[in-house]
């Protein structure tokens, strides 16, 4: 399997800040952690620049939100072992470093997840796209639904797939929940658009092929993962609008990552991307591995 799936007890660090829904964001981050049996990191980041004496009173009142969530934790969770991270610097940059090292970052969707908004673009967007480990971003407005024990996965027959895959299954074993694993199938061929002459592509071959793949994918993990229940959805529709619809309800939808250099992931791949804007459910992307 992918190094992907974060191994126990590897660092789970969740972002805070004064927002709305931010108590439902550590809630979640620490029942991951509970799953896992992994240390929970409650992070706030003070940004510069600050105006002379402004440096203090940022720091106490990071210092007095991340001691609040601290003692939610330890409160509502006590057996998960967490602590407290106020790091300085730029938000996006600061979780992305510490990405390297933990297991997995839990953030929140809108202008922040839990941090200021960047003037090139949000927080979550950054880290998701940038980070190192598993980003899951949590979205607004899910706190108060009833969700179906069941994980989504988007995929496909590329490595991002299948590392997504894996971080699925883990997902779906530590939770006790139904798998379905999801593929559109769409094509652009399947427009009746085209150059003239074009010879269009099989389609069912294409399609059985992807099934054939898949299918094969998920006898291998049955030995790793014999309690997780799986089942293979493939439709002739756009796999981003598929998997907005499968994510209804659903406790977690994982995509993988795409556009990874030898250097850098520079931009996330366009179905992982619309996903993040139209999912009903939090969000967990997987980095794409690296291919120098």
């Amino acid at each position: 399997m992918s190094n992907a799936v974060p191994t126990q007890r590897s660092t789970i660090i969740v972002g805070v800040d004064q927002a709305v829904g931010q108590d439902y964001l550590v809630r979640f981050a620490a029942r991951e952690a509970a799953l896992r049996r992994s240390p929970l990191h409650v992070a706030h980041v003070i940004q510069p620049p600050l105006d002379e004496g402004q440096g203090d009173s940022a720091a106490k009142a990071g210092s007095d939100l991340v001691r609040r969530y601290e003692d939610l934790v330890r409160s509502d969770f006590p057996q998960v072992t967490v602590a407290g991270e106020l790091p300085f610097g730029h938000a996006a940059s600061a979780l992305i470093e510490r990405s390297r090292d933990a297991g997995l970052i839990v953030i929140g969707h809108r202008g922040s997840g839990g941090f200021p908004r960047l003037p090139l673009g949000s927080v979550s967007w950054q880290v998701a796209t940038h980070a190192e480990c598993p980003v899951i971003v949590v979205r607004p407005g899910v706190t108060g639904e009833s969700r179906d024990n069941r994980v989504v996965v988007g995929v496909d027959t590329d490595d991002a797939s299948l590392d997504a895959l894996d971080l699925a299954y883990a997902e779906a074993e530590l939770r006790g929940a139904r798998l379905e694993l999801v593929h559109g199938a769409f094509h652009p061929g399947m427009l009746p658009t085209g150059p003239v002459g074009m010879v269009p592509p099989d389609f069912k071959v294409m399609e059985q092929g992807a099934r054939e793949f898949l299918e094969r994918e998920i006898s291998r993990r049955q030995g790793p993962y014999p309690a997780v229940r799986a089942g293979l959805r493939i439709e002739h529709t756009r796999a981003a609008t598929l998997l907005a619809e499968a994510s209804r309800s659903a406790s977690l939808l994982v995509v993988g990552s795409r556009g990874r250099t030898g250097l850098r992931r520079l931009l996330l791949g366009s179905v992982s991307a619309e996903v993040l804007h139209t999912a009903e459910c939090p969000v967990a992307v997987v980095p794409a591995p690296e291919h120098d």
